[in-house]
């Protein structure tokens, strides 16, 4: 199926069926985001990131919430 395809499907569902793609897409949606953060802290992606935190925090500069 093409996304043309998708848009034409989607636009054709009725207001419940929209809610209901609208809940899957969300959780969905939030699961990728999920592997891609585990992707990249696996990899080392976020090594200098997390290094930076370390320092601030350690400075005093930020504080745990």
């Amino acid at each position: 199926m093409t996304l043309q395809e998708m848009e034409v499907a989607i636009r054709n569902l009725n207001p419940k069926e929209l809610d209901e793609l609208m809940v899957w897409f969300e959780e969905y949606y939030a699961q990728v985001w999920d592997k891609q953060i585990d992707d990249d802290a696996n990899s080392g992606r976020l090594d200098n990131l997390l290094a930076d935190v370390d320092r601030e925090y350690k400075s005093g500069s930020s504080k745990p919430l």
